[in-house]
């Protein structure tokens, strides 16, 4: 359940910091003191999309933090364990953080551990559900119906299962198609990709073998101009009479006579002994390229031929030919991708129908749950309404078969208001107010089945008063049994049954404030709840006999 709500800097709050407690607790307060921004701050840090303007003038962030008790609540804390974001100081608990800034970047914590919104909307899915004003107009979509009388049958999880197993049908079946079409499309390419394997298969051309070839090709197209340059150089460096040689071996000579032991000249005598040694070096070097140098008629001919028909096959392949080899492992693998493809269809199509008999068989299932919750679900919303002043009034629930993503069929709410009529959709036969009071008997009988520990009702007494709004409050104080509620109330009735009293005001500055209210200053509330800006006598006595009445319940 709740435990606390803080907020900074968000609309109209500059701070508030609110202890909360099991059981129902009201909220009240004049019209525009504030009341709904605290479900906009609730909204914001279990997931709702942030929005900049939300921020307090004047102020660079807002931030909101919830902390939750968990002990109760095996998912939540299984969600937890699993994401490691766990509280190692209290298992049980569970705070919650969300910044919004003025450049609209938003952040969200769980226990201090950064996390992502949908990992912070999955978590709190299991921790409250929020009810705002104009709920009953989302009662008019089907889904929304169908999955109220999903939790009534205690058959969530199942249709959870059963709308992740036909998405995985649909997705397989979508797939089959694909492949299928693939591979009727890709038989003049099966065919192509066949005939070019075959003439690069005949080339069998190694990974590195152009290189090597194109090398030693030049190196034979040239050996005849070669070697009558290695034999120029080597006569340059090795005749004693006119060579490099002789003229380095003349210098030599005369450096060395010299009878001096200045610096200079024992450099030049040292590097003068190198250049000689170098000399002789190059020449046996030279001498053995010389006569690596074989001129090869045969040879050159047959690596001619095999560079022509690499090069042919590189402009037909339009690929450079010292890629041709990896195209070819290329045109292998797409070759293997086809058959395998065509091994892929029959796996899939055997997936795609295990899948359909597993989707049929779960959403039997679940029809058969909802079929079977379907009266008593019928007689416990038909008794609300009658309670809640709609004198004849009954629920009705017509089934059409459609299967789908929800199961087998959809489900329309049928509402009887008045006998003599027969009944009709809820959005055609119902008046706002009547479908404010039937969408609040709903939420009451859902929320008794519900998993969800907290529930939150933004005026959903609106437009009931005297009898019917006492009949409310009551009823609330029972859902409270079991069940964390917070209600925003204009109902005095409704208020005064509330186990917990908290009063929305504009504070200094016409910031929002909100405090607990003990039993004196809820008599001057509900006094003001009743008579308006002026407090009377009266209703300050009819505000102690509202409160004295529940107080055996509160």
């Amino acid at each position: 359940m709740l435990r606390q709500l803080t907020v900074r800097d968000f609309a109209q709050v500059k701070f508030l910091d609110i202890e909360l407690e099991g059981g129902l607790t009201v909220i009240t307060g004049e019209s525009g003191a504030g009341k709904s921004i605290l479900f906009g701050a609730l909204g914001l840090v279990l997931g709702a999309r942030a929005d900049n303007s939300s921020i307090r003038p004047g102020a660079a962030r807002s931030e909101v933090s919830a902390e939750f008790d968990l002990s109760k609540n095996p998912a939540a804390l299984r969600f937890l364990e699993d994401h490691e974001l766990g509280d190692p100081d209290l298992a049980g608990r569970c705070l919650l953080r969300r910044t919004v800034t003025r450049g609209g970047r938003s952040r969200a914590y769980v226990n201090g551990t950064p996390v992502n919104l949908k990992d912070l909307q999955t978590l709190c899915d299991g921790l409250i559900d929020i009810h705002g004003q104009n709920e009953h107009q989302s009662l008019l979509q089907r889904s929304v119906q169908l999955t109220l009388l999903d939790d009534f049958a205690d058959a969530a999880e199942l249709a959870t299962e059963v709308a992740r197993t036909f998405r995985a049908w649909r997705d397989a079946v979508a797939e089959l198609a694909r492949l299928e079409l693939a591979l009727t499309t890709s038989n003049d390419r099966r065919e192509l990709l066949i005939y070019q394997i075959g003439e690069l298969d005949e080339l069998a051309l190694g990974s590195d073998e152009y290189q090597s070839i194109d090398t030693r090709h030049r190196r034979l197209a040239q050996a005849d101009a070669m070697q009558l340059r290695i034999a120029t150089a080597l006569e340059g460096l090795t005749n004693e009479d006119s060579g490099a040689r002789a003229a380095l071996g003349d210098a030599a000579a005369n450096v060395f006579d010299i009878d001096d032991d200045d610096p200079a000249l024992g450099a030049a005598r040292e590097l003068l002994s190198v250049a000689l040694d170098h000399i002789d070096e190059s020449a046996v070097e030279l001498r053995h390229y010389f006569e690596s140098l074989n001129s090869d008629p045969e040879e050159l001919a047959r690596l001619d031929a095999r560079l022509e028909r690499i090069n042919e096959l590189a402009r037909k392949h339009r690929v450079r030919p010292q890629e041709l080899s990896g195209h070819h492992q290329g045109l292998i693998n797409e070759l293997r991708a086809l058959g395998a493809d065509a091994d892929s269809v029959e796996t899939l199509r055997s997936e795609a129908e295990s899948l359909a008999n597993d989707y049929r068989l779960q959403a039997a299932q679940l029809s058969k749950a909802r079929r079977g919750a379907a009266p008593e679900f019928e007689a416990n919303i038909s008794a609300h309404m009658v309670q809640l002043g709609i004198k004849s009034g009954a629920l009705q629930l017509e089934f059409t078969a459609q299967e789908g993503e929800s199961g087998l069929e959809s489900v329309d709410y049928l509402i009887v208001t008045n006998p003599n009529y027969p009944a009709a959709p809820l959005a055609r036969i119902a008046s706002g107010g009547e479908r404010s009071r039937i969408s609040l008997a709903i939420q009451i009988v859902a929320a008794n089945r519900s998993r969800i520990p907290s529930l939150v009702l933004d005026e959903a007494d609106v437009g009931i008063s005297g009898t019917t709004a006492d009949t409310v409050g009551r009823l609330l104080r029972q859902l409270a049994d079991h069940t964390q509620i917070l209600c925003v109330t204009h109902a005095p009735q409704v208020a005064a049954l509330g186990q917990h009293h908290l009063n929305v005001a504009k504070g200094a500055g016409h910031d929002t404030e909100i405090v607990h209210l003990d039993r004196e200053h809820r008599v001057e509330e509900l006094a003001r709840m009743l008579g308006g800006q002026e407090v009377t006598a009266k209703t300050i006595e009819y505000a102690r006999e509202l409160i004295s009445a529940a107080a055996p319940e509160v």
